[in-house]
């Protein structure tokens, strides 16, 4: 159902919306390993390789149906919040017609030049084939992807954080048993893998807008004029692309440092190599966490800030900090104490250097999960009050000093080098955070509004 955030004690209402979102971060971490572990178990190393190798390229499509479902969500949240009914349902088919045209594009692009694509990430000629089958049955799933994501953001606009878990749940579970069935009893290969995401995805996508068609229809507010609903609205596109497009630049800019850090590494071995690889996993999960709890922290502030209950932000920032660093204590003591009993689920045993390296390397961050945690906070507060040009600037000072710093780093202390640069990335990037938000909150609690409107 949807819930006003607008309303109540805001630590309250701030963890029971946010808790459902951390939820889903297993059930999201469920669906992005679940093709490579089936496809390695039980297809072969070559599977794995194609699955992981068109990862790089899926990431792209991921970037775009995040910068849309944020863009959403955040203006959605605002009109909610200001009881603009009519405006909300504009900036929603607004929202689903450009989607609509984008995703044609990314998918007319992905069959054009899909193999191109693969010869840039220099992909081997023994899994080139798989490759290109496996990416080109992604990209034709890429309308459910964008759908799906587009009417999870919605819903979490609008307070529900409950239906996207179901439907998520739902998903990644069903993902993991349709690839088993499609892989080990139907024989079907990388091509099996592949079409089980579509299938999933796709239900679950058409579920999900079923859903929010008729909760929309349900949606009134006795404030709106008495006018037919516009489907396309410029200004509203206007507002959703200048949420959007520093979004989808943050996730593909995390995509490109990825791979210039990931080629540092590579200089130092295949032990470094696996070591880094079972432990970025393990780090990306506590980030993912962090990230979902900055997107509650989007749709809180958004939704506050339509209703012109500007005090209710600071507020809600000591809740997601206080929630966030609940978090961090048993995870920090779990990864600096026991790291290696973690890193091991994600390897083959028997490589001690291995071992050694992915455990350094929870050693080395996992004290400044407290600084990142806060970081995410302050990002999900700028994001929801728009701010997207200091948002930026402390995003991508974080990524690029952490890029700069592992390449310098790595020629003076070895891989340990390249570890050392998270935490500098990240607290120089949270400093910038905290600052822009400070000033924002006090700008804000200066200047209330009674509406918020687009038109």
């Amino acid at each position: 159902m949807n819930k006003d955030l607008t309303v109540g004690k805001p630590e309250s209402v701030l963890w029971k919306f946010c808790i459902p979102l951390l939820g889903s971060v297993i059930f999201q971490q469920l669906y992005n390993i679940a093709d490579s572990l089936i496809a390695g178990r039980c297809i072969g190393k070559q599977a794995l390789a194609a699955v992981g190798n068109s990862y790089e390229i899926t990431l792209i499509y991921l970037a775009f149906a995040f910068g849309c479902n944020i863009g959403c969500s955040v203006v959605v949240s605002r009109l909610y919040g200001a009881k603009q009914i009519r405006d909300m349902k504009t900036a929603i088919s607004t929202t689903f017609i450009f989607t609509g045209i984008l995703c044609l594009a990314l998918m007319l692009i992905g069959f054009t030049y899909g193999e191109l694509m693969l010869k840039v990430i220099n992909t081997p000629d023994d899994i080139f084939t798989p490759s290109l089958l496996y990416l080109n049955i992604y990209t034709l799933g890429l309308v459910f992807l964008f759908f799906y994501n587009i009417a999870t953001g919605i819903f979490s606009a609008l307070g529900d954080s409950k239906t996207p878990f179901v439907f998520l749940a739902f998903s990644s579970v069903s993902n993991v048993l349709v690839d088993y069935i499609f892989v080990k009893y139907l024989h079907m290969g990388i091509a099996g893998v592949a079409w089980a995401t579509f299938l999933c995805q796709g239900v679950s996508c058409v579920a999900s807008l079923v859903v929010l068609f008729k909760r929309l229809k349900n949606t009134t507010h006795s404030g709106d004029k008495a006018e037919k609903t516009k489907l396309f609205s410029g200004k509203i596109f206007l507002a959703i692309i200048k949420i959007a497009i520093p979004s989808t630049l943050q996730q593909s800019f995390i995509s490109v440092g990825n791979i210039f850090i990931q080629g540092i590494i590579n200089g130092f071995g295949s032990s470094v190599i696996a070591g880094y690889s079972a432990a970025i996993k393990l780090n990306n999960m506590v980030i993912t966490t962090f990230s979902a709890l900055g997107n509650g922290m989007s749709n809180f502030t958004a939704q506050n800030i339509g209703a012109g209950k500007n005090d209710r932000i600071k507020k809600g920032i000591f809740a997601g900090l206080k929630l966030a660093f609940l978090i961090c204590v048993p995870v920090i003591i779990m990864y600096f104490f026991f790291g290696g009993f973690f890193v091991n689920i994600f390897m083959n045993k028997g490589d001690a250097h291995a071992l050694k390296v992915g455990v350094d390397f929870l050693k080395v961050v996992a004290w400044f999960y407290l600084v990142i945690s806060l970081k995410l906070v302050c990002d999900g507060v700028l994001r929801g009050t728009g701010s997207m040009t200091c948002f930026m600037i402390a995003t991508f000072s974080d990524l690029i000093l952490r890029v700069v710093l592992a390449y310098k780093f790595s020629k003076l202390w070895g891989y340990i080098g390249i570890w050392s640069a998270w935490p500098v990335g990240w607290t120089i990037g949270t400093i910038l955070s905290i600052i822009f938000v400070s000033l924002i909150v006090r700008r804000l609690e200066t200047n209330k509004e009674s509406r918020y409107t687009y038109e």
